[in-house]
């Protein structure tokens, strides 16, 4: 009931955000002619950046939302996929006991009638009007015979023990199975209305960016006393533009020059591709195994009993690296991830990169990589003590351990 619930929840539409009505650059010339009107603008401006700002936070709080709602309904069902697979198991062993042990039971039973083909008491009188030794001898022949019928008791009752047990173990495993379904089916619903709650956050920043900087210049030409023209406003903005274009190539050459450190120091490990076309994610030796752990918090976040990945001990900024060609389905916040990226590969083949730096990501939602490419730079967000890769591989919704799986491809991780 609580899966169904949340999987209701999580699929019900958020309410679409109202148009707003802004000013035009017109509109802004003939208010300043009038002294109420303009200030009466500038009021009606500010409260349009108010408002911008205020869907932002509705926004990224509802986005937060929705994948703190996924990463709980991931954690559900690979917790339930590990009791089905351990109950399954315990199942199959149990079968295989009980088959043995009907086995040997049903060859005690011939045995036993092959002893004890004709009737004993007849036997018994029979041999018993013979010597002394043709007495003894029926009787250790009926002793040995009392042994051989206790021994096949046991034997049954034992099969029999272990047929019920594998039976009850069955029953278990397809209730588990069950489970797991159920919560598989909440798990894609909890990460379709992430990925929606991720996407409106992103459009309405980057609107609320762009329709921001107009609003501000338009406050900034009601404000001003000297008659501003639009021909200087739309300079303005192409010089922004302009030193912004020079600012980001910059600190793109800054973060490959890093890139390219990072690996000469590493031995080029990290984002080295294989003949299969996988890449190691990033340099730096296991510090964190697939399997049971710690609970580990940081900043308000614990993370779970069990960790579904395998971490590698990067440092602060250093290069992530696309683990195989794909497109990224996730780039964003995510619960005690941090700053979280995921790409898929087709096949039911995804990969995941957590604790990303804040303002470390070089790719977006939606974008195609390569192997090897330069996705992120590594951090310590979320809970995390320490900058590392948190890297996780899911096949058909899984999580898997990453060691194995990588080593067969040819990218051995640490």
């Amino acid at each position: 009931m609580a899966a169904m619930t949340l999987l209701v929840t999580l699929v019900s539409p958020a309410a679409p955000a109202s148009a707003v009505d802004y000013p035009s650059w017109q509109d802004l010339q003939n208010a300043k002619a009038n002294t109420a009107s303009a200030a009466a603008q500038v009021t009606a401006i500010e409260n349009l950046i108010a408002g911008l700002q205020v869907q932002v936070q509705e926004t990224q709080a509802a986005a937060e939302k929705s994948a703190n709602e996924l990463e709980v309904a991931q954690q559900e069902f690979d917790d339930a996929t590990r009791r089905a697979e351990d109950i399954q198991t315990q199942a199959d062993a149990s079968k295989a006991t009980a088959d043995a042990a009907t086995k040997q039971a049903g060859q005690l039973a011939a045995q036993l009638y092959r002893t004890g083909g004709t009737d004993l008491s007849v036997n018994l009188f029979l041999e018993g009007q013979g010597d002394g030794a043709d007495a003894d001898l029926l009787l250790a022949k009926l002793g040995n015979m009392s042994k051989l019928v206790e021994r096949s008791s046991d034997v049954y009752e034992s099969a029999q023990s272990a047929t019920n047990n594998a039976q009850s173990l069955g029953d278990q495993a397809k209730v588990a199975q069950t489970e797991r379904e159920t919560l598989r089916v909440a798990a894609e619903a909890a990460l379709a209305a992430a990925q929606a709650a991720a996407e409106a956050a992103a459009n309405a920043l980057a609107e609320s960016e762009a329709k921001g900087i107009e609003l501000e210049q338009q406050l900034q030409f009601m404000r001003d006393a000297q008659a501003t023209t639009t021909a200087g406003y739309e300079a303005g903005v192409a010089e922004r533009a302009r030193l912004e274009a020079i600012r980001v190539a910059a600190e793109a050459a800054a973060k490959a020059a890093a890139a390219a450190a990072a690996r000469a120091n590493s031995g080029g490990s990290g984002g080295s591709v294989s003949m299969t076309g996988w890449a190691v994610p990033a340099s730096g030796r296991i510090t964190g195994g697939f399997g049971p752990r710690s609970v580990i918090c940081n900043g308000g976040e614990c993370s779970g009993s069990f960790h579904y990945a395998t971490d590698l001990g990067t440092g602060c900024g250093s290069p992530i690296y696309a683990a195989h060609a794909g497109v990224v389905t996730w780039a964003g916040v995510l619960g005690t991830y941090g700053n979280f990226v995921k790409i898929s590969h087709g096949d039911n083949v995804s990969t995941g990169y957590a604790h990303i730096q804040n303002g470390g990501y070089n790719v977006r939602s939606g974008q195609s990589v390569s192997a090897g490419q330069i996705i992120a730079y590594s951090g310590d967000t979320g809970a995390a003590n320490g900058c590392h890769l948190h890297f996780e591989v899911w096949i058909g919704g899984n999580r898997i351990n990453p060691v194995p799986f990588m080593a067969d491809r040819g990218a051995s991780l640490g």
